[in-house]
């Protein structure tokens, strides 16, 4: 598991203030989504979303290949101890023909601002708040 941990302020500047720790997700799995052949059709895996937190947050899934992998819902909140399933998929292709070496999913999460109605804001990771990373390898089995 990777984590990298982001600050920044508006203008784009690193800012060590930070007034609120931002918690934990757990994912399961835990450490990488692995696909198994054959892949001339499409497949799907699951993967749950813990926010494992005291506060609620919000959440967003990146991937290094929109070609070939989807994720459905691609951002969501959560509440403290709350959890949701979402869906990666990967669209068939010519396995050993395309690079797959890079393949991964990245969920980002950070705290909602306090009052804010339970609706995802892609503004939450724009600001000078705190943003947590989390990267989920793919592994393609041939």
């Amino acid at each position: 598991m990777i984590c990298l941990y982001i600050l920044r302020s508006p203008s784009g500047q690193a800012d060590m203030t930070q007034s609120m720790p931002l918690g934990d997700i757990q994912t399961q799995p835990n450490a990488k989504i692995v696909f198994n052949a054959p892949y001339d059709d499409k497949h799907t895996y699951h993967i749950k979303i813990i926010n494992s937190s005291a506060r609620c947050i919000g959440w967003t899934i990146k991937t290094t290949n929109m070609k070939r992998l989807g994720v459905d819902p691609p951002c969501g909140v959560l509440d403290s101890k709350e959890s949701t399933l979402m869906a990666v998929s990967c669209d068939a292709f010519a396995y050993g023909q395309e690079d797959t070496n890079n393949d991964r999913i990245t969920v980002e999460w950070t705290n909602t601002p306090d009052g804010a109605a339970k609706q995802f804001r892609r503004e939450w990771f724009q600001g000078d708040g705190m943003v947590r990373r989390k990267n989920l390898p793919i592994e393609y089995n041939p």
